[in-house]
């Protein structure tokens, strides 16, 4: 199989050189770049790659863009991020594949990188994406932060080789912002599904369905015990342990992101309403507290 590739960037200086270096022997790449300010878009035609340029709304959105309007040479589309590195392993099964009649598109596994190492049980592997489609087929809608297959299982089949995911190459800090961001994102889909206009989530086969099944069944928990609950899966139900220091830090961060969700949640979905007082009045008392006054 010959493929295109189409990359998403957004200042992505420090990871774009390894993700295009591993895709020297690929001759049709493309950037949708959402208007990078540092190096991004110079390192990338420097690698004979072609750049275009989109303002970022979602992922769906912008994959589904650059789909429409990259001309790509080749039937099948490869879809990455920038901080994601395919392997010589990845190329190989690449070119030895030979989609049979009624696949559209492939789940990819992806291998999640810590500090250096897979984390080959926090990281909860096998975990799969549709990143892999006919550009004429495969599109994607959003759902959450992240975008998913807008095709019926039966079309999709299962890549047997991983790509590596480099999720913390800006750093620690970066990544938690960033998932503030998503965390946000979750909340507005979770209050769509408890109004009945969620995406259904049973779509998708094997691993993926039944990692589908579980987020909605976790959607239903107490917000109060996910971040608990979610430490418990990863670094024990997962043998995140396994991973050593790694497997603890890691599990302990989408705890944590578990607990931002739930924080905005409690506000956004009216589960701690605020005070209703009248503010002049809470300001005028505030002034002429004998109390207060005493206390300053």
């Amino acid at each position: 199989m010959r493929v295109s590739a189409l990359v998403l960037t957004l200042n992505e200086e420090a990871n774009l050189p390894a993700c295009l270096d591993a895709l020297s022997w690929c001759d049709d790449v493309v950037l949708v770049d959402s208007g990078s300010t540092d190096r991004t878009v110079e390192i990338a035609k420097a690698h004979g790659a072609r750049v275009l340029t989109r303002a970022f709304d979602n992922f769906a959105s912008q994959r589904n863009w650059g789909v429409a309007n990259a001309d790509f040479r080749h039937e099948w589309v490869l879809h990455l991020d920038a901080d994601e590195v395919v392997t010589p392993e990845f190329r190989a099964a690449l070119e030895a594949c030979e989609p049979p009649a009624g696949i559209d598109a492939y789940q990819v596994p992806s291998k999640t990188m810590f500090f250096g190492r897979w984390l080959k049980y926090a990281g909860m592997w096998p975990s799969y994406q549709v990143r892999l489609g006919r550009r004429d087929t495969l599109r994607f809608v959003q759902i959450g932060h992240g975008q998913r297959e807008d095709l019926p299982d039966e079309n999709i089949g299962v890549f047997p080789e991983a790509y590596l995911h480099f999720s913390f190459s800006h750093g620690l800090a970066q990544w938690l912002r960033r998932h503030l961001r998503y965390a946000e994102e979750e909340v507005e889909q979770l209050a769509k599904s408890r109004h009945g206009s969620g995406l259904q989530q049973g779509r998708g086969g094997g691993v993926t369905q039944a990692r589908r099944k579980l987020k909605a069944i976790a959607a239903r928990l107490p917000l109060t015990l996910r971040p608990f609950l979610k430490f418990l899966y990863v670094y024990v139900a997962r043998l995140g342990f396994l991973d050593g220091r790694r497997g603890f830090a890691y599990a302990f961060m989408l705890s944590v992101y578990e607990g931002m969700i739930a924080v905005i949640a409690f506000g956004e979905l009216g589960k701690i309403a605020p005070p209703q007082t009248n503010v002049a009045q809470s300001t005028s008392q505030a002034r002429t507290s004998p109390e207060l006054v005493k206390g300053d």
